[in-house]
């Protein structure tokens, strides 16, 4: 690593690193493309998530540029989460939310200095990407500033259309697939449905968390009856059955309608090329895994949050490797009702 890079810790939180580079820095410090890249690459994988973005599975000739847009994904949402949690919290992560879009409007006429974009800057004109999944992202941050409760299903939906989508899309478009190709038109809804389905997922995996350290209910209040009240009270009587009963009853149907998301984009991996074919799989396999794991749970997810095991994480990657070996093709969800659906994708809390 150069001397250059190892001067941008990759384990620092981003709203750190703003003090230096922007947004918000008085005097952002400027950065060479190969320490950028370097940069993003180690902020990668120095992370954590449930599948790591530059896994074995990833095509080489790929690695550089996911590592550029994931960590795009990542500046905007420690920008719109790490500030804190208060109405002042909230404004600070609107005005650095819109100086970050500034910076990605100026990427786009050819000015970039901040580390992530300078590395991004290449890899939008090679694959030629457009603005508006980028500036989606950003938009869907600073919603999360604005609005903490939502009423009906149809409205985080269309949240996570902006919050989870576009990272589809730019997926396949690095894969080569142009958004603007009728033929390609089934790939990219099915691709909606699964990010879709992965946001969801996350959503009622994190009900207790999002409520305790953000303040923010994705439970849809006039569709289940729930508000904010009711769940912190559900929450502090985790021996009463009659909470208990209550919050399963809520959260089961928008569990089963995000499976119906799950089935929708299903055969999105077998359409696309057998190079970029695993990765997709995998991220689809496993968030049926950790929706598996909420049902596991009975659905109970205020009380504890289930979690995939490093075995079972480990499997899943295993078994996305024979499949690209061997051609073989992703698992179906489950019919809804089948005792086989608790354990599809044999995650485990």
């Amino acid at each position: 690593m150069s001397s250059a890079a190892a001067q941008i810790d990759p384990a620092l939180p981003p709203i750190r690193l703003a003090e230096r580079f922007g947004p918000g820095a008085a005097s952002p410090e400027a950065v060479g493309e190969v320490a950028a890249r370097e940069y993003v690459r180690g902020l990668t994988t120095s992370h954590y998530e449930n599948f790591s973005v530059l896994s074995r599975l990833v095509p080489e000739r790929l690695r550089e540029p996911f590592a550029a847009v994931y960590a795009f994904c990542r500046w905007a949402d420690d920008l719109g989460d790490e500030t804190g949690r208060d109405e002042a919290a909230r404004s600070r992560s609107m005005a650095l939310l819109d100086e970050w879009h500034g910076m990605l409007e100026r990427m786009y006429r050819g000015d970039a200095a901040h580390p992530v974009y300078v590395a991004l800057a290449p890899v939008v004109r090679q694959f030629d990407l457009p603005m508006r999944p980028f500036a989606d992202l950003i938009d869907a941050f600073k919603q999360d500033q604005r609005v903490t409760r939502y009423q009906t299903w149809d409205q985080v939906v269309d949240y996570c259309k902006r919050s989870a989508d576009p990272v589809g899309r730019l997926v396949l478009m690095l894969a080569g697939y142009r958004e603007d190709d009728p033929a390609n038109a089934e790939r990219f809804r099915r691709s909606d449905a699964t990010c879709t389905a992965l946001q969801l997922t996350n959503f009622w995996q994190d009900v207790r968390r999002d409520l305790v350290d953000r303040d923010r209910v994705y439970v849809p209040e006039r569709d289940t009856g729930v508000t904010a009240d009711m769940l912190r009270d559900w929450m502090n009587r985790p021996d009463d059955p009659a909470a208990r009963l209550a919050y399963i009853r809520a959260l089961r149907p928008l569990v089963d309608r995000t499976w119906d998301l799950f089935r929708e984009g299903e055969p999105l991996p077998a359409s696309l090329n057998s190079d970029i074919r695993p990765v997709v799989r995998l991220f689809w396999q496993g968030g049926v895994a950790v929706l598996s794991a909420v049902e596991r749970t009975g659905c109970t997810t205020l009380w504890q949050r289930p979690r995939l095991t490093k075995f079972k994480k480990a499997s899943l990657v295993a078994r996305a490797m024979i499949g690209r070996w061997l051609g073989g093709s992703s698992s179906a969800v489950p019919a809804p009702g089948s005792p086989a659906r608790l354990s599809a994708g044999g995650a485990s809390a």
